[in-house]
């Protein structure tokens, strides 16, 4: 159940590009614990997002929440002011589920491409135990 932002035009179904990795690592970060701003900059710079400017993060999760996709609450922080903590809704859960299915047939294209560019065969990675 994919979830279309209000006004989406037909090229953007989802409501966000297909090429903006940013908001699946988003939702999947969230998915994983709830967290703020500082939390999940950390975690997009540990899965190889080095560049990501913090305006473009926070731009893009008040958009995601004023989406429906995610929710955030102001928690007092352990030795200073609050922060907004994030969490996934059951429509961000939908939407992450949603991304998971059409990059894994992504992703199935793109071994389809290299076993023929390559001339291996991608389940043989698979039968040697290498599922990557």
């Amino acid at each position: 159940m994919p979830y279309r932002r209000p006004g989406a035009e037909s090229a953007g179904a989802l409501g966000w590009s297909p090429r903006d990795m940013l908001v699946p690592y988003l939702l999947l970060a969230v998915s994983l614990q709830r967290a703020h701003g500082y939390m999940i900059e950390e975690y997009l710079k540990n899965s190889g997002f080095f560049r990501i400017d913090q305006s473009t993060l926070y731009r893009t999760l008040r958009q995601m929440e004023k989406d429906g996709l995610l929710s955030s609450d102001w928690v007092p922080g352990p030795s200073g002011p609050a922060r907004r903590v994030y969490s996934l809704t059951d429509a961000g859960r939908g939407w992450l589920d949603a991304w998971g299915a059409s990059l894994q047939a992504y992703r199935t294209m793109l071994d389809n491409f290299f076993s023929l560019y390559t001339g291996t065969n991608p389940d043989d990675d698979k039968e040697q135990g290498n599922d990557s």
